[in-house]
């Protein structure tokens, strides 16, 4: 069985409030790179085309949803004050920020990252599931999610938030 490993890059901005930590609570970017890992959901056999699925079917929407609306996103809690001064004097910027439910932590965003990825790829009935997302916030800062660590049904996002949706939001606004 052939894994299927997709990276993207983008940049972002976020700020941490609930962390307490007074440098992180200052908006700062990252430039990260997400990389995703799918299994087949049955084993390889040869004959005809010789794939599940061409490349393209398969990271088409990823890689949009990537390039077109996370790529210089501003991550910020629902909550954040910020976003009432967005609200106020740039409502045409609200498209640029992605929500979070607290802190839009590296981890946080692994776990959205996994909830929009599955959308996709069952909206698109693609014939694979999703083994692995990993972000590499920093050279030497990366946060994995998989199976073993993350439960979508437990996570705490109500079904039907953004994450949850195979369309292209990065908020509920």
């Amino acid at each position: 069985m052939a894994t299927l490993e997709f990276t993207r890059r983008y940049a972002m901005a976020h700020r941490l409030l609930a962390t307490k930590s007074p440098k992180c609570a200052v908006p700062h970017g990252h430039n990260e790179f997400v990389t995703v890992k799918l299994e087949p959901e049955a084993p390889f056999r040869f004959g005809g085309s010789n794939a599940v699925a061409p490349f393209e079917a398969v990271k088409k929407r990823w890689h949009a949803w990537i390039d077109e609306h996370v790529d210089h996103t501003l991550h910020l809690d629902e909550n954040d004050p910020l976003i009432a001064f967005f609200r106020e004097h740039e409502p045409q910027r609200l498209n640029q920020i992605m929500t979070f439910r607290g802190d839009p932590t590296t981890e946080a965003l692994g776990a959205c990252f996994w909830l929009k990825l599955s959308a996709f790829l069952a909206a698109d009935r693609l014939p694979f599931v999703l083994r692995e997302v990993r972000i590499e916030e920093t050279p030497t800062n990366t946060v994995i999610v998989a199976p073993a660590t993350f439960d979508p049904g437990a996570c705490g996002l109500r079904a039907g938030a953004w994450p949850w949706r195979a369309d292209m939001s990065i908020n509920d606004f």
